[in-house]
């Protein structure tokens, strides 16, 4: 029975010049193949030139390079562009590429489904089936890189995790990739660009905190009353806003970091002035902004955008509370891309 290959990305550096030692060869190789992996992004050992042919059939015999596929891309008329992308086990997740007039960001999928149950999101109906490993994540980068390259004549500047996925639930392989994308050995990316958006776990925000990480975070809120917010979002039943708002105080402390709220309001579900005067209430607690965000219905169900006098309420509210708000409108409607449901805006 043939043994299956390990991919070479799950090696660290060390670990690829200690094979090439065991394999009597110089651990200087081990820089080169490392170099074509990351930064040079290379999909097959073929295409690593600067290494002898047999060195190449070597790599060939003991490991694989799962590289992504970008299956189907789309392009919207607003420029937004929509990419399927196929893993190497045949699964496929989404990511899309968000340009804007002086920036492009990268919008990815950290899981195959979702372990959350938010009613208003097409990808929690999926269902988790895998984590993304951490070379899946940077690829997705890589190839919208490309894309804002070939499009938009400038390389990609910023990163969004709100894709398919909640992030936190595969923390330590979403830590990797951007671990990747910001090293000088990856994409040399600042990790002020990267925002990583999570639904909301308290444990792993203060872990975040702890791990003393230098991206931003964006939390999505929807409702700051949490009778309303466990309708939306049933999973947040075992995370109560009071713990929520303890993690987000104790990132504060830690990290000195601002807090992104992200804010859909739906007509008959948050729309009305309890939830504005509740929104304005937590807002209080850490230092934030809030994005206000246009909804792309999946039917004709419960979950229909709220009406713009709703969202003018809001805004009237927190920026009279002094609170910075934004409205995001929806993105790529023409092609439907929304990677989640929430992948309509900039970090």
């Amino acid at each position: 029975m043939e043994i299956e290959k390990k991919d070479i990305r799950s090696l660290s550096k060390e670990q690829i010049r200690d094979f090439f030692v065991a394999n009597n060869d110089k651990a200087f190789r081990g820089n080169q193949v490392y170099e074509w992996l990351w930064s040079k992004g290379a999909h097959s050992f073929e295409d690593m030139t600067n290494v002898s042919k047999g060195t190449r059939s070597m790599l060939e015999t003991h490991f694989v390079i799962n590289h992504i596929k970008v299956d189907t891309m789309q392009r919207s008329e607003d420029g937004t562009v929509k990419n399927a992308v196929r893993l190497h086990d045949g699964l496929v997740v989404e990511s899309v590429l968000i340009p804007t007039n002086t920036r492009t960001t990268a919008c990815v999928s950290s899981q195959v489904g979702c372990s959350l149950d938010c009613n208003f999101c097409a990808t929690a109906q999926l269902k988790r089936m895998r984590n993304l490993d951490p070379a899946e994540i940077y690829d997705q980068v890589i190839a919208i890189d490309k894309e804002s390259r070939l499009y938009y004549n400038h390389p990609l500047s910023n990163i969004v995790f709100m894709g398919m996925g909640e992030p936190l639930m595969n923390y330590n392989n979403v830590l990797k990739a951007i671990e990747m994308i910001t090293s000088l050995e990856g994409l040399g990316m600042s990790p002020k660009r990267i925002m990583l958006s999570t639904s909301g776990v308290p444990k792993m925000i203060k872990k975040l905190a702890d791990d003393d990480v230098k991206f931003k975070l964006a939390v999505s809120l929807h409702s700051a009353i949490d009778e309303i917010r466990s309708r939306i979002m049933p999973f947040s039943a075992n995370f109560p806003l009071a713990d929520l708002r303890e993690s987000l105080e104790y990132w504060y402390r830690k990290t000195k970091s601002k807090i992104s709220y992200e804010y859909v309001v739906w007509k008959d579900i948050n729309d009305n002035k309890a939830s504005i005067d509740a929104l304005v209430k937590f807002c209080k607690y850490v230092p934030c902004k809030v994005n206000l965000i246009e909804y792309n219905p999946i039917d004709d169900g419960e979950f229909q955008q709220a009406s713009e006098e709703s969202i003018n309420a809001y805004i009237k509210a927190l920026e009279a509370s002094g609170i910075v708000v934004k409205v995001r409108r929806s993105r790529g409607k023409d092609i439907d891309a929304a990677c989640g449901q929430l992948a309509n805006k900039e970090a």
